[in-house]
This record gives C-alpha cells, structure tokens and sequence, in this order.
C-alpha cells in the first residue's frame, strides 16, 4: 500500500513549512548541515542541537527518539529524552524510541512538527509489487531451480549461469550461502541467496538493488569481493569471492575463544586497512529525500563482527576479509525482512555513520 509521512510545522519561524517522506529512511533533526529536515543556525533556534532528534521512517510507521540533546524532545507535551547537566553532548544514549501517529506532535525549542500520515489504497495508486518466493520453501531447492532455469538462457539469471553447488557454507534467517562450483573454470565461489519475508515494493526493492550496485564498487584485498548480483521471481542472489579458511568466529571457537595476540593484531589491521578504504571510496551521487542530489563518499558496514571476518590464503599468506559488507542491513532497511521499521537501536546508538541519510553515506560539503 502507497503510503507517506508528511511532517508540518505548526508553530515557530518556519511555520506552514511541509517535510515529506515517502521512501524507508533514518534521519535526524537539527541545525547541522547534514541534517533532514535541518533547521536554521540563527537566534530564532538556538535551543535546537545541532543533532537533535532521530526519525525513524518506514511508511506508514514512524517512530521518534531524542539524540541527547540539551533542551529535550517533546511529543505531544511529554519529554521523552534530554542530555542532563554536566553530560557530554557526544554522549551515546539509549533513548528509546517512540511510535508516532496521525496527529501527533514534536516539539523541539521552539518549533513544533505536526505528524500526518498518508496512505492510498485506490488500486490505480498501488505500487508494483514483486514476487515473493515461499518463505516455507528450502533455499536450496529454490536456487537449484535458478540454476535449472539458468541453464535455458535466462538473461536474469546470467550471475549464475554455469554454476554447481558443492555444499552449504551458512545459513540465516533470510537465507543461506553455499560453495559453488564452475563448471568449466573449476573456479569456487560463495554463492549467496536472500529470500524476501514478504511481498516487496518494486521501490525497496530497487532501494536494495542500488545498494548492492555501491557494494559492488569496493575492490581491495582485505574486503571479501562481490562480482555480481541479480533477483530473478523475489529471491536475490549474489557471487562472491569463496574463503576457504572459514571466519574469525570459527578460528575463535577452534582455540577456545581466544586468539593469541599477535594473530588477533594481525586481523585488526588487516580489517582496519579494507573498512579505512571503503570508508573513504568514492560513490554515485545520492539524491536526499528534500529532492538535492550530493556527492556521496564512503560505506559503512553496520554489521562488524567476528562472524563477518573471513580468512583466504593469498601466496601462503592468511589474509583477513571483511565479508557482507551492508547487504544485511541493506535488506533490513530497504523492508524486505519483514521487520518492524528497525530493530536495530543499539547500533543507532553507538554509532554517528547514520548522519546524513540512511545510516550509510558521507556527504561532501
């Protein structure tokens, strides 16, 4: 169903002044210049942080939480966050969110957001949906179908085309990644299948695809390599560089929970060296949700952890990568989950990356 979040101001300087949302985002409210909506540096608001509040935006939800600002959030009269005295303003806090509906109100200093919430259900308005494949069903009899059909020229499927499967590597709550072989090259691979929980708009869909499309950009040793991707009948396949030395969780398990020192330094850096430069890469201009296009720099992983290090032997030497690189999150925000608009509130709060738009880009300025 077509839906969107329109936020009024209905008191203070900027008065009548309308903010609309129609796509899944995260943001925040304030004066600096990577906020959205962003409110004047000037006397009028000075009792606005800089960072003040979080949105969280899933059409038709929508939730609020105070981002530890000085003079507080209210909504609808009730504080529901504020920084305390003598608090650092760069604080982490784990405010919590709170769901918002129609009517509701904002207030920050002295500007107040009115909520108003939109949804079209005329069957012309509807939005073009894609295929779901069947949650119950195995993933692996739904790849070896991709592959059958694969095998008959199927221009969608040309990822992977060619293709056998030796063994599953994993498997989680969206899917499951097994060993592939080529038939001709004899060359393995991780191949990669994500399942949709539910019916997904073409929007998030495509809100996906592109971020595969930014994920494909990163090319360096210690970043596992995603060679190419497709979605064929809403099931989402990937290829991927093949480690053979397993991840850092399993070595960790191997020895007891523990790595010596040298070995556990040596993966830091190695892991410091790939996420330095996927931090600092050049991407495809991004256009913001007030209709600005920007020049974007940088991705970010959201999901960093001992599970997603793998080891590869590279000329007799062990090598670190950093594998799923955003696709989780990705698939998270863009709603194909099936998730309530985030779950993911611990990491909102460690973490500043969300800055600037969808927990993901560095904006030059």
């Amino acid at each position: 169903m077509l839906s969107q979040i329109i936020l009024t101001i209905i008191s203070g300087k900027l008065a009548d002044q309308k903010f609309i949302f129609n796509e899944i985002i995260t943001t925040i409210i304030g004066r600096a210049d990577d906020c959205h909506p962003k409110l004047p540096n000037d006397e009028d608001h000075s009792t606005i942080s800089r960072y003040h509040c979080v949105l969280d935006i899933n059409p038709p939800n929508i939730r609020v939480r105070d981002y530890g600002s000085l003079m507080g959030t209210y909504v609808n009269g009730t504080s529901i966050g504020q920084r305390q005295e003598g608090q650092n303003p760069n604080s982490e806090q784990d405010y919590p969110f709170f769901d918002l509906k129609e009517g509701d109100e904002i207030k920050i200093g002295n500007t107040v957001f009115r909520v108003s919430i939109e949804i079209f259900s005329d069957a012309e308005m509807q939005p073009e949906k894609v295929a779901i494949s069947a949650v119950e069903s195995d993933t692996f009899e739904i790849l070896q179908r991709l592959l059958q059909q694969a095998k008959t020229g199927e221009p969608n499927l040309s990822a992977i085309q060619g293709y056998t499967i030796l063994k599953e590597l994993g498997k989680g709550g969206f899917g499951a990644v097994y060993l592939a072989c080529h038939n001709e090259t004899e060359e393995e691979i991780a191949l990669k299948v994500m399942l949709p929980q539910r019916a997904a708009e073409r929007r998030a869909t495509n809100l996906f695809l592109r971020e595969i499309e930014n994920t494909k950009l990163l090319q360096h040793l210690n970043l596992v390599q995603l060679r190419d991707s497709g979605e064929f009948d809403g099931t989402f396949f990937f290829t991927l560089d093949y480690c053979n030395g397993g991840s850092i969780a399993q070595l960790m398990r191997q020895q007891g929970g523990r790595l010596p020192v040298d070995t556990a330094l040596e993966i830091i850096f190695q892991t410091l060296d790939g996420l330095e430069y996927a931090h600092n890469i050049e991407i495809p201009p991004v256009k913001l949700p007030d209709g600005t296009v920007k020049q974007a720099r940088g991705l970010v992983h959201r999901d960093l952890k001992p599970g997603n290090i793998f080891l590869t032997n590279v000329g007799g030497k062990a090598i670190a990568k950093v594998g799923d690189y955003g696709l989780a999150k990705a698939f998270d925000l863009a709603g194909l989950s099936g998730n309530t608009p985030d779950n993911s509130n611990a990491w909102l709060s460690s973490s500043k990356h969300y800055r600037g738009y969808c927990h993901e880009y560095h904006f030059r300025t």
